[in-house]
């Protein structure tokens, strides 16, 4: 027993330092670039994580093994010295009976038939399986919903373009204001609105005034954006409430709320260089940043009457030439700053989903891994069983087959039960991650699995068993009858 324990503990522990120190080099990095959407600074993994991962994963290491160890050690020296070799009976032969009985090719029948003559260890590879399944279908699940609070609180904006109006006045440095020396506007405000309602590709507009305000009895300021124009189609999104539509009303994002202790249906009072106006929160809008809030020009008129818009939200026709309008833009308004459309891709989309895709990856070589060991195991046991089927004419083929079949019979089983238990842990990990990281949860960010996603999914345990049982398949296949049946 002290044998197999130490066994198994020495890999565990080199691959625990090992396992530790890539994991604490990986961390950091692809932790920050994946919340970072969250508004999230300074992430990585806490000292004492390093601590319960070396010392806890020997320990769980040695205890999964105390019981197959303290089997050995119940071993007589006359069956450990002939396990393997001699011949078992009565495991599972009613159903391997039976197989043989129908009309599947012998080598499908007979795989099929494996893994009822070690119930034990069938169950433990299908338990591995299931969890390789689970995890890969709530990596997925996760990665999704992750994407949609992205989408949905930075939208794509392809057909987009955002106009900047420059001569925004001095510029702060280190040895003092720096003047202002970009273009300045030609027209007023609403003519510039105009200019760029005109353009026959426009759809909508949205102009954007923003102001860094106090809120009275708060120590920290909060800058107010506020919108005129097609609010509907370009303003942030709401989740609760109604968009300000008139003055003294605002709306705020949820992570607003939370820090403060407001909620919706409260009022504030906010000053600008003296003046100070109360207002309603009367919505919650699905944005990131703590420090802003949303409202209409009728309430930036009582807080600076003079105010113009700083920038222009424009919604374009699909597929409209952006150079083309910028250049139509900048010919009516020297002074405006035209910024063409992005194409909706990002950094952090790139990070999150290739993160989740290296732990899918990883999760799914784990369970394969158990795959692997199990074949390999019942390889070892069946010499003699496999030198008596290739001795009546059994091709190498057909050995890889039939061991190939036994697991992946498995992996289907493991694939219906890994899989509702996946969907059923993302339906409470997602949220909780949101929750924690008081983002704000709207429709389509936790119900994400579709169909066709699903029946992937499902079938997920297939190839992953069919991986972790081809190599020793192989072996197995290659091995001469004269040599499996030496030691008989």
């Amino acid at each position: 027993m002290a044998v197999y324990l130490l066994m198994v503990s020495m890999p565990a522990v080199i691959g625990c330092v090992l396992g530790t120190a890539l994991g604490g080099l990986l961390a950091k990095p692809l932790l920050t670039d994946a919340f970072e959407g969250f508004g999230a600074v300074d992430i990585g993994v806490p000292p004492w994580v390093y601590v319960v991962v070396l010392l806890g994963m020997p320990a769980l290491v040695v205890l999964a093994a105390l019981v197959p160890a303290l089997r050995a050690r119940s071993l007589s020296a006359a069956e450990a010295i002939s396990a393997g070799s001699a011949p078992h009976s009565g495991r599972g032969l009613r159903i391997q009976r039976w197989l043989g009985g129908t009309r599947l090719p012998r080598s499908l029948s007979l795989g099929l038939g494996l893994p009822f003559a070690r119930p034990a260890r069938s169950a433990l590879t299908m338990a591995a399986l299931v969890l390789g399944v689970m995890s890969v279908t709530l990596a997925t699940g996760l990665t999704m919903s992750v994407v949609a609070y992205r989408d949905a609180v930075s939208p794509p904006t392809t057909d987009q373009v955002q106009v900047m109006a420059g001569g925004r006045g001095p510029v702060p440095s280190p040895d003092g204001p720096v003047p202002d020396t970009s273009p300045k506007p030609t027209l007023g405000d609403a003519a510039d609105e105009a200019l760029l309602r005109s353009q026959p590709d426009t759809v909508a507009v949205a102009a954007v005034a923003q102001q860094q305000v106090q809120i009275v009895g708060d120590q920290e300021g909060v800058q107010v954006s506020f919108y005129r124009g097609d609010i509907a189609a370009l303003a942030p999104k709401l989740l609760s409430g109604r968009w300000p539509d008139g003055p003294g009303q605002v709306a705020a994002p949820s992570r607003f709320l939370n820090q403060r202790g407001y909620q919706v249906g409260d009022t504030i009072t906010v000053e600008l260089e003296g003046k100070r106006v109360s207002v309603e929160i009367v919505g919650n809008v699905l944005a990131n940043s703590p420090g802003e809030i949303f409202s209409d020009w009728e309430t930036l008129r009582l807080l600076a009457p003079d105010a113009r818009a700083v920038s222009y939200q424009v919604q374009l026709e699909p597929g409209s030439d952006t150079e083309a309008y910028a250049a139509a833009v900048r010919s009516g308004d020297p002074g405006l700053l035209v910024f063409p459309a992005r194409d909706g891709s990002s950094s952090m989309a790139a990070v999150i989903i290739g993160s989740a895709t290296l732990l899918t990856l990883l999760l799914a070589a784990v369970a394969a891994l158990g795959v692997f060991n199990t074949v390999v195991l019942n390889t070892r046991e069946r010499r003699r069983d496999l030198g008596m089927l290739k001795s009546i004419g059994m091709t190498p083929r057909q050995v890889t087959a039939m061991m190939v079949t036994s697991m992946a019979v498995l992996g289907v089983l493991g694939g219906l039960l890994g899989l509702p238990l996946g969907v059923e842990v993302h339906g409470l990990v997602a949220p909780a991650m949101l929750a924690a990281g008081q983002a704000d949860i709207a429709e389509g960010m936790v119900d994400v699995y579709h169909l066709p996603m699903l029946v992937l999914l499902a079938l997920a345990g297939i190839p992953i068993a069919v991986l972790g049982a081809l190599l020793p398949s192989r072996s197995a296949a290659r091995m001469t009858v004269a040599e499996v049946l030496h030691n008989e």
